[in-house]
């Protein structure tokens, strides 16, 4: 048997003990205790390694032997008996089994229709540590981890509002992983929730593993290359969030949590630039918008102007180039997409590959196969520095999934470079501005606050003002209260 068919909790212990064994049998992880409360048969089940045996011991189990001469009515046993903080009752089978699952402890009483469910929760886990994808030179050095309940917490922390809700689900038919969906209550566009909660409701599948499957089912453009939801390890940055009117998804056994709705020019947005200085903060966000482009243009400008229009370049540049091309077997495009596809595999190698190992790839990789392949003649110097300007200003991305986005445009823009010149460079980023304009995120304008200009929103796009100006919280998020600071 693997399937609760019988959800009613007996008055008889020993037929729901039957059951019970029945279905969780093949398990050598459960653990099945029966004792006696003076004259009462009571049975309790728990997880090995899953639940706090010290706890058992101490306030469970002590305390229903040494006090069963109160268990003279059913609400004693949770109201005189156990001496634990959090015992819940239980009239489904199912509910109770499922929070055993989650390493919890149930309780039955021989004569109680009901399930007593002990918070006993004690995993292993990883402690609060610095993000190891989002760092901040002034920002804050904690991180989520991978237990939902500590990363409620890390948020509580920074927002001490009564009207700041987490509601608890859980999703997969099979994992029942736990997640929280968090937003302040006063302030929240209510259509974003709505939307959100709609879009959890249609999901239907055996597990959920990380926040990352949360990501994939609850996007609005599932054949978009652009991310439309927004991924942090920073409890920081979900305060703010939080504090703009949008909405985080925690999702147990992750450490990243989800922010929704979200517009492009915010992933350009990096923690820092609100602890440093205004006008630093404003530099860095024009020459984090230039690199950007440069990294997604400059490769295909390259086979652009080599192939097509080389007389638009001064006459010394061209001898230049077309010297160091000499030798070179493969035309300028197909030379571009080798060093760009050799780039992905090293960067791709570097990630999996274990740090002290990674680094020495990324020296041998980077120098040495470089050097030898400008020697052999497979490449020409000006493509290696192409390549290696390009890969420097990428970085400047704060965010890795608009990164990749980006580095997919890049590959498209050389290809169209290789059969219509800059006319298909110009083409390429006409239809990505149109498939932007039309991209939406829970019903926000993905563009926004370009395409919906305001003001007080242009304060906190390309450049960041002082932080007494931001008397509003952004427009497009059609807020409930609109006012931040006063």
């Amino acid at each position: 048997m693997n399937e609760i068919i019988n959800d009613e909790i007996e008055k008889n212990i020993d037929k729901n003990i039957k059951y019970i064994k029945e279905l969780l049998e093949g398990s050598s992880d459960m653990v099945f205790r029966e004792f006696l409360i003076g004259n009462e048969k009571a049975f309790i089940m728990y997880i090995d390694g899953m639940a706090d045996k010290i706890l058992l011991n101490d306030y469970v189990l002590e305390s229903l032997m040494l006090d069963a001469d109160k268990l003279n009515s059913i609400d004693n046993v949770k109201n005189k008996i156990l001496t634990v903080t959090d015992v819940s009752e239980q009239e489904e089978l199912s509910k109770a089994i499922n929070l055993v699952l989650s390493g919890d402890t149930l309780l039955l009483v021989d004569g109680i229709n009901k399930a007593y469910v002990i918070a006993t929760r004690l995993w292993p886990v990883r402690g609060v540590s610095e993000p190891q994808s989002e760092t901040a030179i002034k920002g804050s050095r904690d991180g989520f981890t991978e237990t939902i309940r500590f990363n409620t917490a890390l948020i509580r922390r920074r927002i001490k509002d009564t009207r700041l809700k987490i509601k608890s689900e859980n999703l997969g038919v099979r994992s029942k992983t736990d997640i929280a969906i968090m937003y302040i209550e006063d302030i929240v566009n209510k259509n974003v929730l709505n939307n959100l909660y709609e879009k959890l409701e249609k999901i239907n599948i055996d597990a959920i593993l990380g926040s990352g499957y949360v990501e994939h089912f609850i996007e609005d453009s599932k054949l978009s290359i652009f991310p439309t939801t927004k991924s942090t390890e920073r409890p920081d940055v979900v305060a703010s969030a939080l504090y703009e009117g949008k909405v985080a998804i925690l999702v147990d056994n992750s450490p990243f949590v989800i922010i929704v709705p979200t517009t492009l020019p915010s992933l350009f947005q990096s923690p820092d630039d609100y602890y440093q200085r205004w006008i630093h903060s404003s530099i860095i966000r024009i020459i984090r918008l230039f690199s950007i482009i440069i990294s997604t243009i400059l490769p295909a400008m390259y086979v652009a102007v080599t192939s097509y229009h080389s007389a638009i370049i001064p006459t010394k540049l061209a001898y230049f180039i077309a010297a160091s091309r000499e030798g070179v077997p493969f035309p300028a495009y197909m030379e571009a997409i080798i060093m760009e596809v050799s780039l992905a595999l090293l960067m791709e190698s570097i990630v999996r590959l274990p740090k002290p190992i990674g680094a020495t790839i990324g020296i041998v990789g980077g120098l040495i196969i470089g050097q030898a392949a400008v020697s052999a003649g497979i490449v020409s110097p000006i493509m290696i520095i192409i390549v290696s300007i390009t890969t420097i200003t990428s970085f400047t991305a704060p965010s890795y999934d608009v990164s990749s986005s980006f580095r997919i445009i890049r590959f498209l823009l050389i290809i169209v470079a290789s059969f219509l010149g800059l006319y298909g460079i110009v083409l390429g980023l006409i239809v990505m501005l149109i498939h932007l304009v039309k991209l939406k995120s829970f019903g926000i304008p993905y563009l926004s606050p370009v395409v919906n200009p305001s003001i007080s929103d242009f304060k906190d796009m390309y450049i960041r003002a002082p932080l007494r100006f931001f008397k509003k919280r952004p427009d497009y998020m059609k807020t409930r209260d609109k006012i931040r600071q006063r």
